[in-house]
């Protein structure tokens, strides 16, 4: 069932503009009016990457007005096999600054509004409140729950899209609508439980599968037309090639859009999505190293036990000589302590310093007490020692 079109009047088009858009123009549920309303719509884009993409080239060439996007990153050449905003050239680049470039070299006459930083409860119902509706492209649970709060609070649809290794996820999140985010997803999943695309990789290709429907649904809601997948979560399985569809449902004991809303205002999502590793209220501070102090230690007459909690596939990409592996599951599982040394220090590590700070603090649960983590991970490793190896 449509809904009443985000955007109400329009501008007029010039003589270029009208050429531009005429197969729009052609269709009879956009026509001139539609296209007229698409060039006075303010849409922000959160996250200039993979999903963020194909959501604003796509939007672009579409015609609409006024392009928001948001993002404290740099573009990094681990991002060009599936953020196809940027490239080689762009690299070092603000994505902020690459997205505009390429914005306007798809369509001239749209206005993009760069927001170079990180999206906070103490900016986004001010970045928000300035546009029509929000496309959430972003990649950590934090902000996820942060951009569902502050559109509920402001009473703006955002166009939600998720995807890891070879499945993707879409719908439309519209309090007073249909549900929101944390109707269907209440509580974050434990910190650490669910890779990022980082640390579990992603099929580029799907990046567009899912920002493209992602696209398609912040047009259909700007202009009022066909049925929004407010209501509905849209599931893509790229390895079966399949897309299927579940009903979800407003939950009216939603702390956020429920009759009795118990979060009336922002909050620390990241202390509420939790992060992996954090001490409990009576554990104290996290014994770590560097990785140089890591290099003299493994070097001296007695080294230390170095693990390596990353997976197979992050191995055979880079790793550091000596490094026994044993992935952080086991350590979750308590297998890991069947192997670890009771006489002899660890040190642990995986890609930045995440995983294993939470496989440090369950080894000292465990009653190992000469442990570890390692500072930055094999990427600081990499970068300060070892730089013949690739980073990914």
């Amino acid at each position: 069932m449509s809904t009443d079109p985000l955007v109400k009047t329009g501008r007029a088009l010039s003589a270029a503009e009208t050429t531009r858009y005429a197969r729009h123009v052609l269709l009879p549920d956009v026509g001139r009016d539609g296209q007229e309303r698409l060039g006075a719509a303010r849409v922000l884009v959160v996250g200039a990457g993979g999903l963020g993409s194909p959501a604003l080239l796509y939007l672009a060439a579409a015609g609409v007005g006024t392009i928001g996007v948001v993002d404290a990153d740099v573009v990094d050449l681990t991002n060009l096999h599936r953020q196809v905003i940027h490239s080689d050239a762009d690299i070092g680049r603000p994505k902020t600054e690459s997205a505009e470039a390429a914005v306007h070299r798809v369509n001239p006459h749209v206005t993009v509004e760069r927001h170079d930083v990180a999206l906070d409860s103490s900016n986004a119902l001010e970045i928000i409140g300035g546009y029509d509706l929000v496309v959430d492209g972003t990649d950590n649970f934090p902000t996820r729950y942060l951009v569902n709060d502050a559109c509920v609070m402001l009473g703006k649809p955002h166009v939600w899209g998720s995807i890891l290794r070879f499945d993707g996820q879409v719908s439309v999140w519209w309090a007073g609508h249909g549900p929101c985010y944390r109707c269907v997803f209440p509580e974050p999943p434990p910190p650490g439980s669910v890779p990022s695309c980082a640390e579990g990789g992603v099929l580029g290709v799907l990046c567009a599968a899912i920002g493209s429907v992602q696209s398609t649904e912040a047009i259909k809601l700007l202009l009022g037309i066909g049925e929004p997948l407010t209501g509905r979560l849209l599931i893509h399985d790229a390895l079966r090639q399949s897309w299927d569809t579940l009903t979800v449902r407003a939950d009216p004991d939603c702390p956020v859009c429920g009759a009795d809303p118990t979060v009336t205002e922002l909050i620390d999502y990241v202390e509420f999505c939790g992060v992996p590793g954090a001490a409990a209220g009576d554990e104290g501070d996290l014994p770590t190293v560097t990785v140089h102090e890591m290099a003299e230690e493994l070097a001296a007459a007695e080294p230390p036990l170095l693990v390596d909690v990353r997976g197979a596939e992050e191995r055979a990409i880079a790793s550091i000589p000596g490094a026994v592996a044993i992935h952080l599951d086991a350590f979750r599982s308590g297998e890991a302590f069947d192997e670890l040394p009771t006489d002899r220090r660890v040190l642990i590590h995986c890609k930045v310093g995440g995983r294993s700070a939470e496989a440090t603090r369950l080894a000292l649960r465990a009653g190992l007490t000469d442990v570890a983590n390692v500072e930055g991970g094999i990427l600081a490793y990499l970068r300060e020692i070892d730089p013949s190896q690739p980073e990914y």
